[in-house]
């Protein structure tokens, strides 16, 4: 049976995001997922005690935490490949598999940050990219020790974000490997692969097995599945033929009462 977590970084902001868990739980969800719920790279342990004890009361599973990706709501998208955060990246590190031990998250994104404009602090492609790969690779040994695995994901939308596709994902996850860290991987998004054109069906053909998580909304407007044109179910039965055994994120926007209104309540425990 599909296994569904609810991204409550994009779904039921309504609500207070300590709210949130307690919510999906209501709604007949027994997993969560979260971008990074913190304003800086580093919160107070008040702020993070309050984040764990949120998913412990409403006695959901926390699947799935970003690192921190620097200020999202200027723009930013990942400090990962800037030489001159590799301080705030590994203290980052350090919080996240720290909460990653305490509630058993075992998947944890690490958005790649953006190749053009003055973020870049003077750094060429090619030193941006190295940058990136020494902290994944610290990454990836750091969540090892608690079984985790850091994702990396393709990502729609963003002018300057280096990875479209599914091969370039893949590409970056190899350099990582071959600097000697293997707990990383490709978080298959189906619908930022779709909006970007890459082939989704040939990915869960090529891939499946190796998917190190999933995530889906509908194309156009990233809404919940049956908004839009893609067939998600198809590739979700897909990617589990092909031997993905992991949880399915839904990671779409929905201002409906019910954004969980096209899945029966019996599928989503």
């Amino acid at each position: 049976m599909t296994r569904y977590t609810v991204n409550a970084s994009i779904l039921l902001t309504d609500l207070p995001l300590l709210d949130r868990p307690a919510a999906a739980a209501e709604a007949g969800f027994g997993a969560v997922e979260f971008w990074w719920p913190f304003p800086t790279a580093v919160p107070a342990d008040a702020e993070v005690d309050r984040f764990v004890r949120a998913i412990r009361d409403a006695e959901v599973q926390l699947t799935g935490l970003n690192f921190f990706a620097g200020d999202m709501a200027a723009g930013e998208r990942g400090i990962l490949n800037r030489s001159t955060r590799t301080g705030e990246w590994h203290d980052n590190v350090d919080v996240v598999v720290g909460i990653g031990e305490q509630l058993g998250c075992r998947a944890f994104n690490a958005l790649h940050g953006l190749t053009t404009g003055p973020e870049q602090d003077g750094q060429s492609r090619g030193q941006a990219d190295a940058t990136a790969t020494e902290n994944l690779a610290h990454a990836a040994r750091a969540v090892e020790r608690i079984g985790g695995t850091v994702l990396v994901e393709p990502v729609s939308g963003l002018p300057g974000f280096p990875l479209l596709t599914a091969a370039d994902a893949l590409a970056v996850v190899e350099r990582v490997r071959a600097a000697g860290a293997g707990a990383i991987g490709l978080l298959a998004d189906f619908y930022h692969l779709a909006v970007n054109g890459d082939d989704v069906a040939a990915v869960i053909d090529a891939h499946a097995a190796d998917f190190a998580h999933v995530q889906i909304a509908d194309a156009p407007g990233r809404g919940a599945p049956g908004t839009g044109t893609l067939p998600l179910a198809d590739w979700v039965a897909a990617a589990e033929a092909g031997g993905y055994h992991g949880w399915i994120g839904l990671e779409y926007t929905s201002a409906d009462p019910d954004p969980f209104a096209w899945l029966p309540r019996g599928q989503r425990g």
